[in-house]
Formats: C-alpha cells, structure tokens, sequence
C-alpha cells in the first residue's frame, strides 16, 4: 500500500498540481531577490552609519535592529500590510511583504556588515587617510570590498532564510508558493502530499542557492583569506 501512494503521487497527484505551486515558487523567488539586495543595502547603510561614532546614528540604529530581534516576522508583516495604510501609506501586498522582510533582514545583515568591516585591519584605513583618500573612498574601494568578502557565507545562510521565512507573506495575501498549496488543500483535501510537495520545491531552491553561495565564496574570497 504505501508503494502505491508513493507511486500514485509522482505520477497523478504531483504532475497535476505541480504547475500551480511553481507558479508560486516563481513569486517566492521574486520576493526572496527583491528583498536580499535592499537589505543588504539597509545593513551596509546601518553598518557604515555606526562606524561614524555619531550618537545619533548610533541610538536609531540599535533601536532598530532592538526591534527586529525582539518582535517577530510575522508582526512586522501585519504592520507593513494592515496598519501603514491607516497612516496613509497603501501599497500592493507583494511590496508590503517586501517591506517588511527588508526591514527585518537589513537589520540582522547591519550586525554582519558591522563585525565584517571590524574584522578588517584597520591599519588599512589608516593607511588610506595618510595617502589623502577620501573617507568614503577608503570604505568604497579597501575596506568594503574585504568585508563584503568576510561576510559571503553569513550572508548566504541569511538568503536561504529569506527563501523560507516567504511562506509567512502568505497571511497578507501574497500569491507565493505556501499560499498556492493552501488553495491546493482547499480544494482537494490532501494536505500531506500537498506539503510534501511543498517542501520538496522549497528543498530543491534551498539547496540550488546553497551551492551557488558556496561558489561565490570560492570565487570572492581573497587568497589570503583562505
């Protein structure tokens, strides 16, 4: 019996719907490389703005990642999605969860950037101020570049992440792949296969971006620091 439910789901049940849950991986992964390079951008602006010692930038910038890591995913996306437009701000429900994902990833990325450039020697920077280079000079062209590199593989795990922690968007009526398997379940009943076949979609992107994040660390990272 189980041979033939194994059997029955790569030759029915997986063909049928597996068109329609790709259509919904399709949305994660527009959701996951819309999202990763903002919160890069976010971490890398939170990281620099730290290095400057200003007390202000240092008071928003903590207080910012404070609250990323003490309230959850999930409200932040209910923030984005139901509470702006009472403020004024409307936007579709792809980028209310593009919003909030950005926000609470380029807060944990703020952390990596900030260790990563305190890894460089800092004799670099002192030795880039003693040439007359600028100071963002000595940051765009020495030191971010070796803590770009410092900081690939933590930031891979962090987009492996991302590709997961989309399911959540699927409470604010973001059409992506949990969501599809929702409808799925709805109309078939089936909820065992149907999740199984989610995971094995959500496995098979996790594991391809694994691979490619490990290439780019090979190919990325300095010969010194290997």
């Amino acid at each position: 019996m189980p041979g033939t439910v194994m059997i029955e789901f790569f030759t029915e049940f997986a063909p049928h719907y597996l068109p329609r849950l790709l259509k919904g991986a399709v949305v994660t992964l527009e959701l996951s490389f819309t999202s990763m390079p903002l919160g890069v951008l976010v971490g890398l602006i939170c990281a620099i703005a730290v290095q400057t010692k200003n007390r202000a930038a240092l008071w928003i910038v903590r207080t910012y990642v404070e609250i990323c890591r003490g309230v959850p995913l999930l409200v932040i996306l209910y923030f984005t999605y139901f509470l702006l437009p009472d403020v004024g701000i409307s936007m579709p429900a792809f980028w209310a969860a593009v919003l909030g994902l950005t926000f609470n990833l380029g807060a944990y990325l703020s952390e990596v950037f900030r260790a990563s450039i305190a890894a460089v020697d800092p004799g670099q920077y002192q030795a880039g101020m003693a040439l007359g280079m600028k100071r963002w000079t000595i940051y765009w062209k020495i030191i971010l570049p070796q803590a770009m590199a410092i900081a690939i593989p933590t930031v891979g795990g962090y987009f492996i992440s991302l590709l997961k922690d989309c399911s959540l968007v699927s409470v604010v009526s973001v059409e992506e792949l949990l969501r599809q398997g929702k409808y799925i379940i709805s109309e078939n009943f089936r909820s065992v296969p149907t999740f199984l076949l989610i995971g094995i979609i959500y496995f098979i992107m996790s594991f391809g971006a694994a691979h490619v994040i490990r290439w780019l660390e090979r190919r990325l990272r300095p010969a010194y620091l290997s």
